[in-house]
């Protein structure tokens, strides 16, 4: 299995220069549907419901201080992906890539696996609890 690394590398080689907040949904929604279509993940590393909505604190931490990023900036490698994990990528870079950062925040919002990890949080409020892979395939899956 990749690392989330692997996964952003990717869709950076794919899109360009990103925000860091629209690789984050990105690679939200990469995992989410791969969990669903492939029965995997695609890395192991979790996100957690932050205010803005689902953040993996490994990739935040990387490209901390930073607005936006790159393929050349990024770590991983995206050839740990295979091809099928690749046209997983690709179909969720095709549905969700020409979205801005701000609209796949406010999707994630109206999304149970960040709504019921969030519970009893304030808006805008700190919040490093887990979306765990089992909310994330459950909704995903029945929709």
């Amino acid at each position: 299995m990749g690392t989330i690394f692997d996964t952003a590398k990717y869709i950076l080689q794919k899109k360009g220069r990103l925000s860091t907040m629209k690789l984050q949904k990105l690679c939200y929604y990469a995992q989410a549907w791969s969990l669903v279509w492939d029965d995997a993940p695609l890395f192991e590393e979790d996100f957690e419901a932050w205010a803005n909505g689902p953040v993996c604190p490994e990739l935040f931490q990387f490209s901390q201080g930073e607005f936006s990023v790159d393929a050349a900036q990024m770590g991983g490698d995206a050839e740990n992906l295979s091809s099928g994990q690749k046209e997983t990528v690709d179909k969720v870079i095709e549905y969700y890539g020409g979205r801005d950062a701000q609209w796949l925040s406010q999707l994630t919002h109206m999304e149970s696996p960040w709504q019921e990890a969030r519970q009893g949080i304030p808006v805008g409020a700190r919040c490093d609890r887990i979306i765990t892979k089992e909310s994330i395939s459950m909704y995903y899956g029945g929709l």
